[in-house]
């Protein structure tokens, strides 16, 4: 495929992949333009509003489907993607109690309330999105082209270290519309890793581990598309996205989630059955070399970054101290700096759960623990069903999520990773297909192969 056939489908997709709506052409067009947004230092700008503007296509969906009585289809909101509202909504009134029980200020209030926007209300956003006529193929085969354009630039990007460019090119004037910080809106060549030397790359990313996060979003969603040369290009691109951070988290998710996915998709084959039944018998013949070398990896992964690690399990401990002793039920309201035990950084940081603790208490810790296990129940049950083409993609999303929740804050990285939130919202209002379908066929549209 030459570089001429390649922009041309890019901009003037194929017939069965051309965006047919204004919702799907908001999302092709913020996914396949996500390298050119990076370069002027939008990308945070353009996944905090978008989900804004599905709401507003949804809504306007709704209202029309009201005006028309003759309308037969009916817009239907899954219960589960209810709860994600819920459970969303809640988080700001534990963020309005929290600042209130501390007297932050009425500006503070409003300044965290505008962060709430574009962080945690976009957890449910963009799942709600799904009840939108939006194609999961116009999601994934965007997602294979960040990944063609992953393998174009980053030959270039590893060799800028070796020729003494700077590790940051610019800072975007986008900065100026407020932020969580410079590297959301900055242009990264390359970066050093203060605790050991190395060097990585994020890309579009505002860190490492960030870009780890969405590659396995990427590659997870990669494995939907039909054509094979676009899926090779989004498999391998978010492989190198994996690998080039220098995330451990992220190089185990890619290996484990997939795996994860396909037995989960297969439980109900007597093959699959019959093959953990195996492994179960022998893993109990061997267990005590396994939790050994089970352990042995822990502490491996652990010294690979041993600074890291240190700080973030110091993080994890006061965070979880002080909501204990401080403010068990609303939390702190906001995060706050760090002693030098952690260099300086953020308390309610590096840790959805210990963070959610710290800043919303319980209340925002159930508001967020709720959706998750609904969702994950409620995936996994349709991705045990042949039924439900979506439903093993679905999955992997979720999944992803809580294992990311250990080593990141998700509402602070939702506006990268957004199109994985919005394919698991498809996959929750997926309606059951038809019996009969080739296994081959299902096993692409599952993403277990």
């Amino acid at each position: 495929m030459g570089l001429r056939s390649l922009v041309g489908h890019i901009t003037n997709p194929s017939p069965d992949l051309r965006p047919e709506n204004w919702p799907e052409r908001l999302v092709w067009w913020s996914i396949v333009s996500t390298y050119p947004i990076w370069l002027i230092g939008g990308l945070y700008v353009v996944g905090s509003i978008l989900g804004w503007l599905l709401l507003v296509c949804l809504v306007i969906k709704i209202l029309a489907r009201m005006d028309d009585p003759v309308e037969n289809e009916k817009i239907s909101i899954s219960p589960v993607i209810w709860i994600w509202i819920i459970g969303m909504l809640l988080m700001e009134v534990a963020l309005l109690a929290g600042h209130m029980d501390f007297n932050l200020g009425t500006a503070l209030i409003i300044k965290s309330s505008i962060g709430w926007a574009k962080g945690w209300a976009a957890l449910a956003l963009y799942p709600m999105a799904g009840c939108l006529p939006i194609r999961s193929s116009i999601v994934s085969r965007a997602i294979c082209i960040v990944g063609l354009h992953t393998l174009i630039i980053i030959p270039v990007l590893l060799i800028t270290p070796h020729i003494g460019l700077p590790e940051v090119l610019y800072v975007s004037p986008l900065r100026a519309i407020g932020g969580p910080g410079n590297e959301f809106f900055d242009v990264p060549l390359y970066e050093i890793d203060g605790s050991t030397g190395e060097l990585r790359w994020r890309l579009f990313t505002p860190w490492g581990p960030a870009l780890g996060f969405v590659g396995n979003v990427n590659f997870m969603l990669s494995l939907v598309e039909k054509n094979r040369n676009w899926k090779i290009a989004g498999l391998l691109g978010s492989i190198v996205m994996c690998f080039v951070c220098k995330s451990r988290l992220a190089q185990i998710c890619i290996i484990v989630i997939p795996a994860f996915t396909t037995i989960v998709a297969r439980l109900r084959q007597p093959v699959m059955l019959i093959t953990l039944g195996m492994l179960s018998f022998v893993g109990g013949l061997l267990s005590p070399v396994l939790l050994t070398a089970a352990d042995q990896f822990w502490e491996n992964f652990k010294g690979a970054r041993a600074g890291s690690t240190r700080v973030r399990f110091a993080l994890k401990r006061i965070a979880i101290q002080r909501w204990e002793t401080e403010a068990p039920l609303w939390g702190h309201g906001v995060v706050e700096p760090g002693p030098h035990l952690v260099e300086a950084m953020p308390i309610g940081s590096h840790h959805t759960w210990a963070g959610l603790l710290f800043v919303k208490g319980s209340v925002g810790f159930l508001a967020l623990a709720a959706p998750m296990l609904v969702t994950a129940i409620d995936l996994m049950r349709r991705a045990m069903n042949p039924r439900y083409q979506l439903g093993s993609v679905g999955l992997s999303m979720i999944v992803i999520l809580f294992m990311y929740t250990f080593g990141e804050n998700l509402e602070i990285l939702v506006y990268l990773f957004w199109p994985g939130m919005l394919v698991m919202g498809l996959a929750l209002q997926e309606k059951m297909g038809p019996l009969a379908f080739n296994p081959t066929s299902h096993a692409l549209a599952s993403g277990t192969i």
